[in-house]
């Protein structure tokens, strides 16, 4: 084996001295070749468990499941789509009628005893109510061709009430300017025991200025009573 390695490193001198001179074949055979270090592996992690591999497996998991989960749509998409938009067949009065008497019962059971005394109490309680479903009429405002308005509210959004009318149009109200007209009328078997004489229905106004609020916000939100200069 010892004349095998001699002739090796002959050769390898041989093969040098052809493209080098001998002090270049000496100092690059000892560097290169008979002195070379060998890395083993020097990057390597240390021997794991089995239990970190399942953690590690669990974890790639994971990040792939993230990675393919579809992300939302934003705001600005969803209104590009239209999925704000209300269909054409379905701006009707009547489709939205159920709704109203739904809203009725509901703002009947939130006014409870308050329906017919009125008062703050029941103006804090209306102030935190859902309106979609209510019938509204515009009674006053900036612009008089909006005055008369009156139709059921199918989308309460933070700046105006979307209403659908009688004539089947749908109509967007800005509340800015506005006053918004609501009656409730009382339950029809107080009204059959009672007569409309006795009990007449509960109507109140709505100030545009100070309802500037999504449905979802104006529940969690406390109004304080304040002077309104435009009054």
């Amino acid at each position: 084996m010892a004349s095998n390695k001699d002739n090796n490193q002959s050769l390898t001198h041989e093969l040098l001295s052809r493209a080098h001179s001998p002090d270049s074949t000496s100092r690059i055979f000892s560097e290169k070749i008979q002195h070379r270090p060998l890395f083993l592996k020097p990057t390597s992690p240390p021997p794991s468990n089995a239990r970190d591999a399942r953690r590690r497996a669990r974890v790639e998991k994971q990040k792939r499941a993230k990675a393919l989960k579809p992300k939302p749509l934003s705001a600005r998409q969803r209104r590009k789509l239209g999925l704000y938009d209300v269909p054409k067949v379905g701006q009707k009065y009547a489709v939205y009628e159920p709704l109203n008497r739904l809203w009725l019962g509901y703002i009947r059971e939130v006014l409870g005893g308050e329906l017919y005394a009125g008062g703050q109490g029941a103006a804090a309680k209306l102030s935190a109510a859902d309106f979609h479903g209510a019938e509204v009429e515009v009674s006053r405002s900036r612009c008089p061709s909006r005055v008369g308005i009156k139709g059921i509210v199918i989308k309460d959004s933070r700046f105006t009430f979307e209403i659908v009318t009688e004539k089947n149009q749908a109509k967007t109200v800005p509340k800015e300017g506005t006053m918004f007209r609501v009656s409730v009328p009382p339950p029809q078997e107080q009204e059959n025991s009672l007569g409309k004489e006795v009990r007449g229905q509960f109507t109140f106004e709505i100030h545009g200025d100070q309802f500037q609020h999504r449905s979802a916000d104006r529940a969690t939100r406390k109004f304080k009573p304040h002077f309104l200069k435009d009054l």
